[in-house]
């Protein structure tokens, strides 16, 4: 796995380490992302996959106790280096949490808000974004005769749907999903998994699971965070059915976790 081209590899993370206060969340992360793949994080809870998730973005600087060591590259560059523009960064590099938030507004206004923040002032302009990320997050057929009705309205499953076209608008390289089908009930979950499926062929997308059926049916890739530390990563299929690592065999046959 080690050693790709820039052109295959999106992200890199490089002797990653994060620490809250006197906590050692992730430990010396060594892993590179490939570009227009999907890349799972599996683990049980607090092993550090949604840390390493929010490095990738620097969400983590948002924590006041958190202290970051190591590097991660975007297409070459480092995001960790002096005067890195962080909202530029978050524009390139999106990210849809766990339960949907979308904003105490109309669905067209959700998706506006980001270009709007950008500059972007247009009308034309806009309604041709809103409607190509609606379009984008498969759900547009849904929504398009109530675009300026309250987003609090629509149900968990195109909720999260909308909170994706959101980050789509902003026209991001990779899209970060924390848990995003937590909240989703089973037909929700499998639209927004159908969704992922689409989106890869334009994005890079890194998504934390707590659901291994999930994790093997969705990413291309898959890394197993044990305690802080990366312990595998490799294709999904080869870590699913011939795991090089016994504690990987234990966590996904349900020994632990």
């Amino acid at each position: 796995m080690a050693g790709l081209s820039q052109d295959e590899c999106k992200l890199r993370a490089i002797d990653l380490s994060v620490s809250y206060g006197n906590v050692r969340a992730l430990h010396r992360v060594n892993l590179e992302i490939r570009a227009n793949r999907v890349t799972a994080l599996i683990g049980p809870s607090g092993c550090g996959k949604s840390t390493f998730l929010r490095s990738l973005n620097r969400m983590n600087d948002l924590v006041e106790s958190a202290r970051t060591e190591g590097h991660v590259f975007l297409d070459g560059h480092d995001i960790y280096a002096p005067g890195t523009d962080v909202v530029a960064l978050r524009k390139r590099v999106g990210m849809v949490f766990q339960r949907p938030n979308p904003f105490p507004m109309s669905i067209y206004e959700n998706v506006a808000y980001g270009p709007r923040i950008h500059g972007l002032k247009d009308r034309r302009r806009l309604d041709e974004i809103v409607e190509r990320s609606l379009k984008a997050a498969a759900l547009w057929d849904e929504v398009k005769d109530r675009l300026f009705r309250s987003a609090l309205g629509l149900s968990g499953g195109q909720q999260q749907r909308l909170v994706i076209a959101r980050v789509l608008a902003v026209e991001p390289e990779v899209i970060l999903m924390d848990e995003p089908a937590s909240a989703l009930d089973p037909i929700s979950t499998g639209k927004l998994e159908d969704l992922i499926d689409q989106l890869k062929a334009r994005y890079t997308i890194v998504i934390v699971t707590h659901n291994m059926q999930q994790a093997a049916r969705i990413s291309d890739f898959t890394g197993f965070f044990l305690m802080g530390e990366l312990v595998e990563y490799g294709p999904t299929d080869r870590i699913f059915t011939a795991p090089r690592d016994r504690r990987t065999e234990d966590y996904i046959t349900g020994r632990f976790g």
